[in-house]
């Protein structure tokens, strides 16, 4: 298996424990609440496991770039849908910006592998 499939393939599943563990983290309220509380910290140490993995091909600066970016995108998501939480027009605009970063680093940077 190409190393770079791989490496994306965990940080997409990491992308993805982490907006898990940021929804339970909300639910936790303030880790008084056992099973949002656990479940905040076995997703997110899932997904930081899953990110050492794509940071063996990938640089940190742009692993991250791509987490965060479509972390931040996912939860937004969420909180809209799930959480029925308001975004206005600033925020979508920013949240297109993110996006649109995300699909630079993507298709136009030459550092995403070695």
């Amino acid at each position: 298996m190409n190393p770079l499939f791989a490496a994306y393939g965990a940080l997409l599943i990491a992308i993805a424990a982490e907006v898990v563990g940021t929804t339970l983290l909300a639910s936790s309220q303030q880790f008084t609440r056992l099973w949002p509380s656990l479940g905040t910290v076995a997703a997110y140490a899932l997904a930081f496991y899953l990110l050492s993995f794509t940071l063996r091909v990938m640089p940190v600066g742009i692993a991250y770039a791509i987490w965060s970016g479509l972390g931040i995108v996912l939860v937004s998501a969420v909180g809209f849908v799930v959480l029925r939480q308001a975004l206005d027009l600033p925020a979508l605009i920013g949240i297109g910006f993110i996006i649109t970063g995300v699909i630079i680093i993507h298709t136009l940077s030459g550092s995403v592998s070695h």
